[in-house]
């Protein structure tokens, strides 16, 4: 479609094993929200260090604190004592990334999690650790679950488990994509003259809220998700 630009250009081809991949603008938007958030932890370590332990903290320290403290909270409100010790820095460190990955578009980086080959890897994780927790906790019962309530619901069992992965993934990436791809069409077809006011109220709904909103639904679905397969009777 002339003039419309999907930000999906193709960098530094590398040949393996005779077939050619590239670096695409994925790979160097991800890198570049690494960055900003390796700086901001290293930026944040220095100011906790440097804080007076004596005084109440004021201007970054209050925001790095609210941060944690709210992290912290929902983490322990949604998969209880024995668990959130465990999982309060991956939660913090998943929401902040796929945080920082959706808003990424608001300065003109295409968000790393419209790539299918970004959200896929954190959805991959998250079913590693909910086996890894049922197991670990319910020993042979997580496997006895899937033969529950009669035997024949083995298929169906089986096949819900494999869908997480699947659903958490292709949720994040369909909902990232197609505001990607909404905010494409109307920079590549609308006027100029149109484009210095409208596109903010959509910038503030598909980036700000549905970027938002779809890194809370993640970190909330692989807390429950987690909880529910350690089955640990405790909140």
């Amino acid at each position: 479609m002339e003039g419309v630009d999907f930000y999906v250009h193709g960098y530094l081809p590398i040949q393996l094993g005779g077939t050619t991949v590239y670096l695409t603008t994925s790979h160097v938007c991800l890198v570049i929200v690494m960055a900003v958030l390796v700086l901001f932890a290293l930026v944040a370590n220095r100011k906790i260090k440097k804080a007076d332990p004596t005084k109440a903290p004021t201007g970054f320290l209050n925001v790095i604190e609210l941060a944690v403290e709210t992290v912290d909270k929902l983490v322990y409100d949604n998969m209880g004592n024995k668990l959130a010790p465990k999982f309060c820095n991956y939660i913090g460190v998943v929401f902040m990334l796929l945080l920082t990955c959706n808003l990424s578009g608001l300065f003109g980086l295409r968000p790393p999690t419209a790539d299918y080959g970004v959200t896929l890897p954190l959805a991959l994780i998250t079913f590693v650790m909910i086996q890894y927790q049922g197991i670990k906790w319910q020993k042979w019962g997580k496997l006895k679950g899937l033969f529950e309530p009669i035997f024949v619901f083995f298929p169906v069992n089986l096949i819900s488990e494999f869908a997480t992965p699947i659903s958490l993934s292709l949720r994040l990436f369909a909902n990232i994509l197609s505001g990607t791809m909404m905010m494409a069409l109307i920079y590549g077809l609308l006027p100029r003259f149109i484009l210095w006011a409208w596109p903010a109220a959509l910038h503030a709904y598909l980036d700000v809220f549905a970027g938002a909103l779809q890194a809370y639904v993640f970190a909330m679905l692989t807390m429950v998700f987690i909880a529910n397969a350690a089955a640990t009777d405790e909140t």
